[in-house]
């Protein structure tokens, strides 16, 4: 395994789309949803073999920082970091490359960037995708992508769009033109009509170099932050620096603050199956469906109903359905969601709505 090559993972959100089985305190990638561990912990088990355990890092929100730290006893406690406030993934970047400056001793060093909570399939395939991108960065100002071949056009993704190849051993790359955040249905369908557009995975690749001096460039204050990190890192310091300076950073995301003016950006597609489980209906993407192609992953029964997603984990409560047209039924002890499947985009307007009444506010 080498011993340069540092994986990120990003963690700190807490995936209000997967209300009501997400909380304040219980957030999507602790979440089961596939039946045999937390989003997080399947995230850091598919590294194994790659990157050495104590060479991964996990920043993550302070409220989570303890949960975290006892499912995954393999990562050295110090790895796990926890943000004292949510300020977005660019802040999240600045803080992880500070960290893995210090720990590899040099600017040398290759990052992996993960989201905590994606599904892939094909373990060994994305693993020889991000080598290859390590390879492609590695003594080079680069910063290397994974694109997903889209198979429908979808307002939930954000999209590349890919200029020239690149030949690389190991794969073709393509220059990156742009990125399109996630655009309306009608956008979407232009942009795959054109042919050289890839959904953006969230994974990224760069050297600690590349991504401080890009900071350096387009974000002094996260630069600056960065290099705090770097230098108080395993001090006394370090704890009440990040507590003090974190909160005083823009809440901008990486790709907002970094990746959209960035040089060199580079885009590889994908050889493995993924999926961001980005809500309740891409549960239809991993579950069986019954006749009536209904995903039923609950005590539950339907009559004359089609197009449905039943979700809970109470086995001894049972839900009934008459006549259900493309609903979305999410069941837990305290709370019961019921909406059309094309409205479960309005979930945080919802929890917005919850949160302005006091005796409401216990159920976020």
């Amino acid at each position: 395994m080498p011993e340069n090559i540092y994986a990120v993972i990003m963690a700190g959100g807490r995936g209000e789309r997967f209300w009501p089985e997400c909380r304040a305190n219980r957030p999507k990638q602790l979440l089961n949803l596939f039946g045999n561990a937390p989003l997080i912990e399947q995230t850091v088990l598919r590294l194994q073999g790659f990157v050495p355990f104590h060479n991964i890092l996990i920043i993550t929100n302070e409220v989570y920082l303890e949960r975290i730290r006892a499912l995954l006893p393999q990562i050295p406690p110090d790895n796990i970091i926890g943000e004292p406030c949510a300020r977005d993934t660019a802040p999240c970047v600045a803080l992880a490359a500070g960290v893995v400056k210090a720990k590899a001793g040099s600017e040398d060093a290759v990052m992996i960037l993960l989201p905590a909570d994606h599904f892939i399939v094909r373990q060994q395939a994305m693993i020889a995708d991000l080598n290859t991108c390590a390879g492609a960065v590695a003594g080079r100002h680069a910063i290397a992508t994974i694109g997903i071949t889209p198979y429908a056009p979808s307002p939930n993704y954000g999209y590349i769009e890919c200029g020239e190849p690149l030949e690389h051993s190991g794969g073709t790359f393509f220059k990156v033109r742009r990125f399109t955040e996630k655009p309306s249905v009608e956008e979407a369908e232009r942009l795959l009509a054109q042919g050289n557009y890839k959904w953006n995975s969230g994974m990224f690749v760069f050297s600690v170099k590349t991504i401080l001096e890009e900071m350096r460039i387009q974000a002094p204050d996260l630069h600056s932050f960065a290099e705090d990190a770097a230098l108080h890192w395993q001090t006394e310091k370090f704890s009440a620096k990040r507590q003090e300076d974190f909160g005083r950073l823009r809440r901008i995301s990486f790709d907002y603050a970094i990746m959209e003016h960035a040089s060199g950006i580079l885009v590889l597609e994908a050889g493995f199956d993924w999926d961001d489980i980005g809500n309740w209906a891409s549960l239809r993407n991993h579950y069986e469906t019954d006749g009536d192609n209904n995903v039923v992953h609950a005590s539950a029964e339907l009559l004359d109903s089609k197009d449905c997603i039943v979700f809970s984990g109470d086995a001894d409560r049972l839900i009934a359905g008459i006549d259900l047209r493309e609903m979305v039924i999410i069941q837990t002890p305290d709370v019961t969601l019921v909406a059309p499947v094309s409205s479960t985009q309005k979930i945080k307007q919802l929890l917005e709505k919850l949160s302005a009444k006091k005796e409401k506010q216990k159920y976020l």
